[in-house]
């Protein structure tokens, strides 16, 4: 029986940070270390860090790599284990994305990605090239400086590039490069077919609202019919874009989770590790079916290394070995609810966008509507894991903390009461109008409370007014609101610079806040936008109001998610205010208010935010144009709606999507996480400007629609039988 320490590491990797990234790789090593592991492998890119987009294509990321790379190979925290390392490598003139092997200053194997992400959020062929040579290995000339380091002088040994596997004295492993995993003809299955029995998987994976499962799924799916070990290693963090890196690190034998690490978390360093028996492989591939296919494999070329992984006898165990790998025979898997994500991912990402920036907090424009009080409670959520984080004594978040609160580096504060840190960094205030309600200004300020947001209530109509005065003075005329007889251009106008004035306060108010707080200190705030991606999509949102911002939390969030969140933060966070927000009609307050009218979002759009989530995830993930969308909701909405009525349905959505599209070209830096986001910074790269009557699709879309049968009276029917057997 050969016992074997393995891990898997989560890392908080910075886009071109080469000191912070090189410190944490070291950190992780070390506790790897500490723990009797002899195998570390990192998250994809990890020296440079994954977000680099353009700048891999520069020289400069390269050199830079490298020289990480000999810092690394001759700290003494790298000597007596095998290392597996991220940097992108030019190799004959070609840039590839690739995994280092290292073991004891030297360098075993440079394994270059083979598929690339190249959809949604990734454009990897954009700066690399992928491996076409399988199973095939190149020389390689080090850099010179790297030679030094490792002793490999030229012009031997020579140094192997490509898709190959490392075999040790125990055991036989192998890399497969993220979204390697997610394609058909993974390298896990060849590779194991040919005697690999440990699979190193290295990520840089962004959350989205429900993805996990996929992942874990596709993970346990790679060893469970194949036999083996899958390390998984993930970036978790923001590292300078819209995405969150969302860690859950994970050690799979065949098949089952033996180790998982947090999916969001505020640590930079997080090290995921597993005692196993690599017996346990060998068995569970003693099959026959499996013995024949393998007896067929094609080999993969093996670079030798004279380094045992497993301990060489029983008695070397350590006590906390033996508790370890019993320990991995009473793992669950744990998955937080769509609502625990919107929790925490959106509060991580806020968090690392604060400390990194170097600013004194955040100030949200706060209307009293759900879409804010989301983004407030995204906030407070971050302020929680601050605290929380504080309270176990993490000195990275204490000391980030002090900085962004104005304490002294040694000052004795520690944020260890949300509310308390809320009222220092989180700046909220009510921009209202003779439009708005007491109500708004009412939960607006109940929410301030009881989140502890400095707040501060607003009255604009002294600036709409001379805004509106200095336009009939130099136009002579004055415009109206539909209300008091106003065409539609007025009403859109006179609402449209409410919205605009709320932007250019929230500058001035993120600006100047601090140092109203206190004149000795200066810095300023990052404005959050709170449009939900719903509105994106449907572009009910003013260009350049309070939507334009620095950044916004809930921008790949749907309104339905939304309302769940609220109601699950409700209980959970202790937050009863939070109902009142539930229960109120999402409005926009920026039309007068009368005996017979209200202004109420889903009336103003002319569809219901559940339905823009259907037209949303048709268009964008089942990649639907006008006409196939109207086709298959036919058959989704036939029962309670006609085809004429669903036909004028999406019409009407994608007249207004496409209008409106030139608003997704200025709309604020959002965090991801939603399938379906109109994001045009890479996610949804489509036109912005449109034959926006779609004269020949909704010809098609009328024609097949006068040829159908309604049957929306099935429904009724069934609902009128159903009503009177309950009589009955």
């Amino acid at each position: 029986m050969g016992h074997l320490i393995t891990l898997a590491t989560s890392l908080n990797q910075w886009a071109l940070d080469f000191q912070g990234n090189m410190e944490r790789i070291l950190e992780s090593i070390a506790i790897a270390k500490s723990r009797g592991a002899t195998l570390r492998v990192g998250p994809e890119l990890e020296i440079p860090g994954y977000g680099c987009l353009d700048h891999f294509l520069e020289g400069d990321t390269v050199l830079h790599s490298w020289e990480v790379l000999a810092k690394l190979l001759t700290s003494e925290e790298t000597q007596g284990m095998v290392c597996d390392l991220g940097m992108p490598i030019e190799h004959k003139n070609t840039i590839y994305n690739c995994r280092v092997i290292i073991h004891d200053r030297k360098i075993l194997l440079i394994r270059p990605k083979m598929w690339m992400a190249n959809d949604g959020n990734y454009r990897e062929l954009r700066y690399f090239t992928p491996w076409t040579k399988h199973r095939q290995v190149e020389d390689h000339t080090l850099p010179d400086f790297i030679q030094k380091v490792t002793g490999q002088v030229r012009p031997s040994p020579k140094y192997q590039f490509g898709d190959a596997v490392v075999s040790t004295a125990d055991t036989c492993f192998g890399v497969e490069l993220c979204e390697e995993l997610f394609t058909p003809a993974s390298p896990h299955i060849l590779m194991g077919l040919d005697g690999v029995e440990i699979f190193t998987n290295s990520s840089g994976s962004h959350h989205e609202l429900r993805k996990l499962h996929t992942r874990v799924e596709l993970i346990k799916e790679a060893t469970l019919k194949l036999g083996g070990v899958y390390l998984y290693a993930n970036q978790q963090g923001c590292d300078g874009d819209r995405l969150y890196y969302d860690g859950c690190a994970m050690i799979v034998v065949n098949g089952q989770i033996v180790a998982q690490g947090s999916q969001f978390s505020l640590n930079d360093v997080e090290v995921v590790t597993a005692t196993i028996d690599i017996e346990d492989v060998r068995s569970h591939r003693v099959k026959s079916s499996r013995s024949m296919q393998a007896s067929q494999a094609e080999r993969y070329h093996r670079v030798e290394v004279d380094f045992a992984l497993s301990k060489a006898t029983f008695e070397e165990l350590r006590e906390e070995d033996i508790l370890g790998y019993l320990a991995t025979k009473t793992m669950v898997v744990r998955y937080h609810e769509p609502e625990e994500e919107i929790a925490f991912g959106p509060a991580c990402w806020l968090w690392d966008y604060l400390r990194r920036s170097r600013t004194q907090g955040y100030f949200l424009p706060l209307s009293g509507g759900i879409d804010s009080c989301a983004t407030a409670v995204i906030v407070y959520s971050m302020c929680r894991l601050v605290a929380e984080a504080a309270g176990k004594g993490d000195k990275q978040v204490i000391a980030d903390a002090r900085r962004i609160a104005g304490e002294k580096e040694n000052s004795a504060y520690v944020p260890t009461d949300p509310r308390e840190f809320a009222g220092r960094i989180f700046h909220t205030c009510y921009m209202g109008t003779e439009n708005s309600s007491t109500e708004t200004k009412k939960r607006a300020q109940d929410l301030a409370d009881a989140i502890g947001s400095y707040h501060l209530p607003l009255n604009m109509d002294s600036i709409v007014t001379a805004v509106r005065f200095l336009f009939g003075k130099l136009t002579g005329k004055k415009p109206e609101f539909r209300a008091h007889g106003g065409t539609n251009a007025e009403n859109l106008a006179l609402q449209n610079i409410q919205a605009r004035i709320r932007m250019v306060l929230a500058y001035m108010f993120a600006q100047l806040l601090p140092w109203v707080r206190d004149s000795t200190k200066g810095g300023s705030l990052l404005v959050l936008g709170s449009a939900n991606v719903d509105e994106s999509l449907r572009g009910y949102l003013t260009k350049y109001d309070c939507s334009s911002a620095d950044i916004n939390p809930i921008g790949g969030i749907s309104k339905t998610d939304l309302k769940k969140f609220i109601a699950w933060a409700e209980g959970s966070f202790d937050l009863p205010i939070l109902k009142s927000f539930l229960d109120a009609t999402p409005t926009a307050e920026l039309e007068p208010i009368t005996e017979n009218y209200v202004q109420a979002d889903e009336a103003d759009m002319g569809m219901t935010y559940d339905e823009l989530s259907v037209f949303g995830r048709l268009r964008k993930v089942e990649k639907c144009g006008p006409y196939s969308m109207f086709t298959k909701l036919v058959h989704e909405w036939g029962g309670f709606l006609s085809p004429l009525q669903i036909a004028e349905k999406v019409k009407l959505f994608f007249f207004e999507h496409a209008r409106n599209r030139h608003k997704m070209t200025t709309l604020t830096p959002s965090y991801h996480a939603e399938s379906y986001s109109p994001d045009d910074n890479r996610f949804d790269l489509r036109p912005f400007l449109y034959p926006s009557r779609f004269p020949w699709q909704f010809q098609k879309i009328d024609e097949t629609a006068a040829k159908m049968r309604d049957r929306s009276y099935l429904k009724a029917n069934a609902d009128n039988k159903k009503t009177a057997s309950e009589a009955n």
